[in-house]
């Protein structure tokens, strides 16, 4: 049995649980997020059952056929994979708030001699939209570092830097080595030092909560470790949150040309 969860696991994840008010269900409300994802470019994770998620994009709705079409991968296998699942499960932020949905039956279509996806808009659409589930996606040009002590191969405690992907106020994702055992859901690791630029390093204790595979666009599989923070030292969230706060105004400020 893999110790990645596929993507019902995902969505019943403790972040991504949300009332029913969250969601909508009309389909002109569906129709402004799908098109505002489309205006901001908002990237996708596209969760397949059997534990594999890809990249990809909205690339046009249409009213009249209540269709949209998503962007493709450049690996058959995974595009294959997606016209045989029931379902395909998409997360997404648009304008710091998380959006949910499922797309049923994808039929493979091409466009512009790329493949691509056509599928009826969702019925529902999840939008979800507090401080500690934004999460912020970090810049590669400004890279943050974990160290977490891992166990070597005596059983005894090795400092080890692990990459950092995205952070909220409630966790942080890392990238970990494919198929490495010493993470897998449950798994805690103690004094762990959260390293922001401009600040202190801050210790912390992490939860393995989830764990993915994801395909990027050139057809590399990366493994991801979802973690969730233990008790935080006191002004650690005032801290993490300045920095999510900075580097997303910076982030704005370049889309708008002014940065």
């Amino acid at each position: 049995m893999s110790m990645f969860p596929d993507e019902d696991d995902i969505a019943e994840s403790a972040d991504l649980q949300a009332d029913e008010k969250f969601y909508l269900r009309e389909p002109r409300d569906i129709l402004q997020v799908l098109r505002g994802m489309i205006e901001k470019r908002a990237l996708i994770t596209a969760y397949i059952p059997g534990s594999l998620s890809t990249s990809t994009a909205i690339l046009g709705v249409d009213e009249d056929t209540e269709t949209l079409m998503i962007d493709g991968s450049p690996n058959d296998t995974i595009n294959a994979r997606m016209v045989q699942a029931s379902h395909v499960l998409c997360v997404s932020q648009l304008d710091r708030v998380r959006v949910q949905f499922r797309l049923s039956g994808l039929r493979r279509i091409s466009n512009d001699g790329y493949a691509a996806f056509e599928a009826s808009l969702p019925d529902s659409l999840l939008q979800l939209q507090r401080r500690d589930l934004y999460r912020l996606q970090i810049p590669v040009s400004q890279p943050v570092i974990c160290t977490i002590p891992l166990p070597g191969e005596d059983g005894s405690p090795v400092e080890t830097d692990v990459r950092v992907l995205d952070i909220s106020a409630g966790g942080i994702a890392i990238a970990i080595p494919d198929g490495d055992p010493r993470f897998k859901p449950g798994s805690r690791f103690e004094s762990c030092l959260l390293a922001l630029p401009d600040a202190r390093p801050i210790e912390v204790s992490l939860t393995v909560t989830n764990l993915h595979r994801q395909e990027n666009r050139n057809g590399i599989v990366s493994a991801r470790a979802g973690c969730q923070f233990g008790r935080l030292p006191r002004g650690a969230e005032t801290v993490i949150q300045q920095y999510i706060f900075r580097i997303d105004r910076q982030r704005s400020a370049r889309e708008r040309g002014n940065f």
